[in-house]
Parts: structure tokens; sequence; C-alpha cells
């Protein structure tokens, strides 16, 4: 930015996807992540399936340790993003108090980004068969089904995946970063390049 304005661009960030099975939240990441690696390099990404299964090996899917997952993801991305590391977090993270708690770790650079869709239109989503499982009991502890989902109060962005493209979704993922002055403008880079 100009004028010696103050600048967010060389620090790191975490944008927090939350949101229930088959909401889209992988799906939106995943374009954001292409993005982000096109316009400032480095960014890591955390994904919940990932994670559960490399760094939360072994927990059940109880409150207690669904928490202790989303914390150990929370720890992983406030040590990234105090290093000034971009990092895209996409966990369920069923439970309100616990993704509270990532935030105050992690403080103004925790961006919460909840996708939003019916239960309905992310069980036909549902690739894996997980709902149908869910629904017939053979899976029990199921966020949205059998286990509840405590939707933000408060989050920094909303996306409706069932009224937008997730094309659509990522690119208000972007402009809200640029928004709260973590990534240039995309018109200001291209003013320079020109």
């Amino acid at each position: 930015m100009e004028n010696g304005a103050a600048t967010k661009l060389d620090r790191g960030f975490t944008l927090w996807f939350t949101g229930l099975s088959g909401a889209g939240k992988t799906t939106v990441a995943d374009i954001v992540e292409h993005e982000l690696r096109e316009r400032i390099g480095v960014v890591e990404v955390l994904d919940g399936d990932i994670v559960r299964t490399n760094l939360s090996k072994g927990l059940s899917f109880s409150r207690e340790d669904r928490d202790t997952n989303v914390l150990r993801i929370g720890f992983v991305a406030n040590l990234l993003t105090r290093n000034g590391v971009a990092v895209i977090v996409s966990a369920i993270s069923p439970f309100k108090e616990a993704r509270d708690q990532v935030r105050r770790e992690i403080g103004e650079g925790f961006i919460e980004v909840f996708v939003d869709a019916p239960l309905e239109v992310c069980a036909q989503r549902d690739v894996k068969g997980l709902y149908k499982k869910a629904y017939s009991g053979e899976i029990a502890q199921f966020t949205g089904v059998s286990d509840p989902y405590e939707a933000p109060t408060t989050p920094e962005l909303t996306l409706r995946t069932n009224e937008e493209e997730p094309e659509e979704s990522a690119s208000r993922v972007i402009a809200k970063l640029e928004e709260l002055g973590y990534l240039e403008p995309a018109a200001e880079l291209s003013r320079r390049a020109s």
C-alpha cells in the first residue's frame, strides 16, 4: 500500500472454514488455495480429514475428542500464522467453544468462514455415502444427524454454497482478505504489472 499505510500484507493469517460435511469447505478452500499460491506463494492447508489421520489418529468422535482435534489444528495454525504463513483450515469443527478458543489464541489473524448449506443439500452431495450410513444408524455421532453442529454467530464471512458456485464463494473469500488488508487488491496488482 502506498504512503506507508499500515499493512498486513506481510503477516500470516488463518482462514478457518467450518460447516457440515458436504457443505463445500474443501471445494472452496482448494480454489482459494490456488489463488493464494498465485498471489503470495507460501500457503499451508490443514484439512480436517488429513489432520485426523496424521495428527489426531486414535481420537474418537466424542465431544471431548472432537474439541481436542480442533485445538490441535488450531495449535498448528497458530504456529504457522505467527510465522507469517497463510493458513487454510477446512474442518467441520462443530463446537463454537473450541473454535472461539482457537480464535483467542490466533488473535487478529483468525478469519472464520462459515460454509453454510442446508443439511438436505449436504446429504445429496455426499459422495462417500456417510449421511446414508448416519441416517441408518451405521455411523454414530455424525455431525448434523446424531450430533449437533453449532453454527458461528459472528463469522467474518458466510458462504451459502447452495446459492452460489464454488468459484463465486472463493472470490468472496479473496475479496474479504483484500478488505481486511491481508492481500493487495487485484486492481492494484494489475496496475503495477502494466
